[in-house]
Protein backbone atom coordinates (compact mmCIF):
# COMPACT_ATOMS: atom_id res chain seq x y z
CA UNK A 1 0.00 0.00 0.00
CA UNK A 2 1.41 3.19 -0.69
CA UNK A 3 1.91 6.43 1.74
CA UNK A 4 1.71 9.77 0.87
CA UNK A 5 5.20 11.61 -0.09
CA UNK A 6 4.91 13.66 3.26
CA UNK A 7 4.17 10.42 5.55
CA UNK A 8 7.64 9.31 3.49
CA UNK A 9 9.62 12.36 3.84
CA UNK A 10 8.83 12.43 8.08
CA UNK A 11 10.01 8.77 7.55
CA UNK A 12 13.40 10.10 5.77
CA UNK A 13 14.31 12.24 8.07
CA UNK A 14 13.68 10.64 11.25
CA UNK A 15 16.39 7.63 9.93
CA UNK A 16 18.78 10.56 8.97
CA UNK A 17 18.20 12.33 12.47
CA UNK A 18 19.43 9.17 14.07
CA UNK A 19 22.34 8.99 11.65
CA UNK A 20 20.49 6.32 9.31
CA UNK A 21 21.59 6.02 5.31
CA UNK A 22 18.41 6.69 3.59
CA UNK A 23 18.24 6.00 -0.14
CA UNK A 24 15.16 7.32 -1.97
CA UNK A 25 14.40 7.44 -5.97
CA UNK A 26 12.61 5.48 -8.73
CA UNK A 27 13.48 1.65 -7.95
CA UNK A 28 14.35 0.47 -11.41
CA UNK A 29 15.69 -3.41 -12.94
CA UNK A 30 18.05 -2.98 -15.38
CA UNK A 31 19.15 -6.58 -16.17
CA UNK A 32 19.86 -8.05 -13.20
CA UNK A 33 20.78 -4.84 -11.42
CA UNK A 34 18.07 -2.43 -9.06
CA UNK A 35 18.92 0.78 -8.78
CA UNK A 36 17.20 3.47 -6.88
CA UNK A 37 17.59 6.88 -8.99
CA UNK A 38 21.24 6.59 -10.18
CA UNK A 39 22.70 4.18 -6.74
CA UNK A 40 23.25 0.79 -7.81
CA UNK A 41 21.12 -0.94 -4.84
CA UNK A 42 23.85 -3.83 -4.75
CA UNK A 43 26.70 -1.36 -3.97
CA UNK A 44 24.94 0.90 -1.49
CA UNK A 45 23.90 -2.85 0.23
CA UNK A 46 27.44 -3.84 0.41
CA UNK A 47 28.11 -1.03 2.57
CA UNK A 48 26.24 -2.74 5.35
CA UNK A 49 27.66 -6.01 5.09
CA UNK A 50 28.59 -7.47 8.77
CA UNK A 51 26.10 -5.29 10.44
CA UNK A 52 22.67 -5.48 11.32
CA UNK A 53 19.77 -3.75 9.56
CA UNK A 54 17.11 -3.02 8.84
CA UNK A 55 15.52 -2.02 5.50
CA UNK A 56 12.72 0.19 4.71
CA UNK A 57 10.84 0.52 1.76
CA UNK A 58 7.83 2.40 1.10
CA UNK A 59 5.78 3.07 -1.86
CA UNK A 60 5.09 6.55 -2.42
CA UNK A 61 1.98 7.01 -4.00
CA UNK A 62 -1.73 10.23 -3.75
CA UNK A 63 -2.57 9.28 -0.09
CA UNK A 64 -2.60 12.72 1.22
CA UNK A 65 -5.11 13.69 3.93
CA UNK A 66 -5.75 9.62 4.63
CA UNK A 67 -7.12 9.11 7.73
CA UNK A 68 -6.45 6.27 9.46
CA UNK A 69 -7.63 4.98 13.07
CA UNK A 70 -4.51 4.23 15.98
CA UNK A 71 -4.71 0.71 16.59
CA UNK A 72 -3.54 1.48 20.22
CA UNK A 73 -6.10 4.44 21.46
CA UNK A 74 -8.46 4.22 18.67
CA UNK A 75 -8.32 7.95 17.46
CA UNK A 76 -8.48 8.97 14.06
CA UNK A 77 -5.06 10.27 12.53
CA UNK A 78 -2.88 11.63 9.60
CA UNK A 79 0.50 11.14 9.14
CA UNK A 80 3.14 8.75 10.31
CA UNK A 81 1.71 8.23 13.85
CA UNK A 82 -0.68 8.70 16.15
CA UNK A 83 -0.25 12.31 17.43
CA UNK A 84 -1.84 11.36 21.10
CA UNK A 85 -0.22 8.26 21.50
CA UNK A 86 3.23 9.85 20.18
CA UNK A 87 2.75 12.43 22.94
CA UNK A 88 2.28 10.05 25.77
CA UNK A 89 5.09 7.99 25.10
CA UNK A 90 7.35 11.07 24.85
CA UNK A 91 5.85 12.19 28.21
CA UNK A 92 5.83 8.53 29.69
CA UNK A 93 9.44 8.51 28.69
CA UNK A 94 10.41 11.84 29.67
CA UNK A 95 11.12 13.26 26.66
Amino acid sequence: MPISSITARELANRAYDVGASVLRGPLASDGGRLTIGDVDLWEWLKQHVGHEVILVAASIGETEGQRRTCRICGREYEGLECPHCRETRLRLRGG
